[in-house]
């Protein structure tokens, strides 16, 4: 049996940036250190920084006077900030400088008076978050069947944001059908899909290309994770989202021949190293990775966190 491995796959830069936040400040800090929501979206990760003192909380009456609290990497609503300065806490923001991104362009439309479609998936953090930026004028639109039901007022000063992990062909299809209802919509200047979803989602399709069995590693909770498997599957190819190696089931792999390994944004490289194991345990395989674009992209820490080995 042959493993094709995905490049890129795991770890982003914002991933990267917001677990070394929070590792960060347990170390110069001490624990505990509270954040709120989950970091980012890895149930391994997210145990791992439990067992070193990190707290995950929703409600921020939760927190303790004088206490350390993250945002995770999915960003927050003003409002959260604007409690959160109330209550005093010491806050390092760790969300990724690419969903800031969108949260500007949402000040910016707004301050010119225009409305806002938000293009992602209700209840998810970071569509919260941006929506959270103003108090009225934006509407959230999930699907091309929500675009045919929209009302907005002002149909002439009309804009549109994505949130930065959805599926580029799912986007490109409700871009257009905004466009066709209201023609004088308008996009942000830069495409909004991160640079890490559109490379994942580009490496997974040279995988169903090639495969007859895909495996997307990471946590059901995980929204570019899931999309993954989605575009695998969009190819016809049989495609699974395994939070562990323990989930592969044997059937599975009844019959295959070639199988594609990938990993969302917030999964660990040592996961994608246990389902190889656990792939090799059950016949002989060979192991290659295809390849793809390199991503050298680093994002600098907030300010008042002290370097790696000075604390």
């Amino acid at each position: 049996m042959e493993i094709l491995l995905a490049n890129p796959r795991g770890f982003c830069a914002g991933v990267t940036r917001a677990i070394t936040i929070v590792e960060r400040a347990l170390a110069q800090f001490g624990a505990p250190v509270y954040v709120r929501h989950e970091v980012v979206h890895n149930q391994v990760v997210c145990d791992s920084l439990r067992i070193k003192g990190a707290i995950f909380i929703e409600d921020l009456a939760e927190v303790p006077p004088g206490s350390v609290l993250v945002f995770s990497a999915h960003g927050v609503p003003k409002a959260i900030r604007a409690e959160a300065r109330a209550r005093g806490f010491r806050v390092f923001d760790a969300t990724c400088p690419l969903v800031t991104k969108v949260h500007v362009e949402v000040g910016r439309m707004r301050g010119e008076g225009r409305e806002i479609v938000m293009i992602g998936h209700r209840g998810h953090p970071e569509v919260e978050g941006t929506m959270g930026q103003c108090e009225a004028g934006i509407y959230l639109v999930e699907k091309v069947e929500d675009v045919k039901t929209l009302r907005v007022t002002q149909p002439e000063k009309l804009s549109f944001v994505t949130q930065t992990t959805l599926s580029t062909t799912d986007v490109q299809d409700i871009v257009e059908h905004l466009r066709r209802i209201f023609p004088a919509i308008c996009g942000p200047k830069k495409d909004d899909i991160c640079y890490a979803t559109q490379n994942r989602q580009n490496a997974v399709r040279q995988l169903a290309e090639r495969c007859d069995l895909v495996l997307v590693v990471g946590s059901p909770n995980s929204s570019n994770s899931r999309r993954l498997c989605e575009v695998a599957a969009g190819f016809g190819v049989e495609a699974y989202l395994v939070d562990s190696a323990e989930e592969i089931e044997g059937a599975w792999l009844s019959g295959k021949v070639r199988i594609g390994i990938s990993a969302g944004a917030s999964a660990p490289e040592k996961l994608v190293a246990q389902v190889i194991e656990r792939l090799s345990l059950v016949k002989n395989c060979t192991v290659s990775e295809l390849p793809g674009n390199a991503e050298n992209i680093h994002f600098p820490l907030p300010k008042g966190l002290c370097p790696a080995g000075s604390v």
